[in-house]
């Protein structure tokens, strides 16, 4: 059985302190409105009665007091959204659980000694170049890819341009391709690996696949 799968937004972790802030900036402005009221009617009953104090000055107030009433209460309202979210995240990462997973940003996992991708040709292309990063973005590998039009296989055996063998993890695979008259030719990459824990101590969830982590994001298909 395969399900597409669509992207989430990340979560942020800091929700429960935003709505408890919330909750005390507006706890703080009911008490300071109470005692403005306070002293507004204790003004206006002993004002004097030939100068009168200005109506505008203390309506221009109330409406400020409002303003920011206002905004702390859609503040709490994002801040539940945010939670909601969070919780949403959480447990779609927890359901991929022994799952293999499609992931389609590139991202493959090298395990003892083997990476494998799927990358594709839109069209026939001059030249193909294949480059695998590390988790740093740094350069392991760089080599020729098939050119030719349509789907290929690419199987790294985790050793960089030196024939130094990398530690096992997530890397990268990006494949150029350039047509003879040197355009670029469209192309995708993919890999399939098995999430084999789900790391939560981040702003967001993140699948644990391998020695490495990929977001939830990367993900565009699980299959069973």
């Amino acid at each position: 059985m395969t399900t597409p799968v669509s992207g989430n937004p990340p979560a942020s972790s800091s929700s429960s302190s935003s709505s408890s802030s919330s909750s005390s900036s507006r706890d703080e402005l009911a008490s300071n409105f109470q005692t403005f009221l306070t002293l507004l009617t204790t003004q206006l009953q002993n004002q004097d009665p030939t100068s009168p104090m200005d109506s505008n000055q203390f309506t221009q107030q109330l409406v400020e007091y409002s303003q920011v009433e206002q905004q702390l209460d859609t503040n709490s309202k994002l801040d539940s959204l945010i939670s909601l979210s969070s919780n949403q995240s959480s447990s779609l990462a927890m359901s991929y659980l022994g799952k293999n997973v499609t992931l389609t940003d590139g991202s493959g996992t090298l395990a003892s000694g083997s990476a494998n991708w799927s990358y594709s040709n839109a069209n026939a292309a001059a030249g193909t170049t294949l480059t695998v990063k590390d988790s740093n973005g740094d350069v392991v590998y760089s080599g020729a890819g098939d050119a030719t039009a349509g789907t290929h296989k690419f199987t790294w055996d985790g050793k960089d341009s030196q024939g130094d063998v990398q530690p096992d993890g997530v890397y990268t695979l990006t494949v150029s391709s350039t047509a003879a008259d040197s355009t670029k030719v469209t192309t995708t990459v993919a890999s399939t690996a098995q999430v084999t824990g789900v790391d939560m101590s981040g702003s967001s969830p993140m699948l644990v696949i391998g020695n490495g982590e990929v977001p939830l994001t990367s993900v565009t298909m699980i299959t069973n």
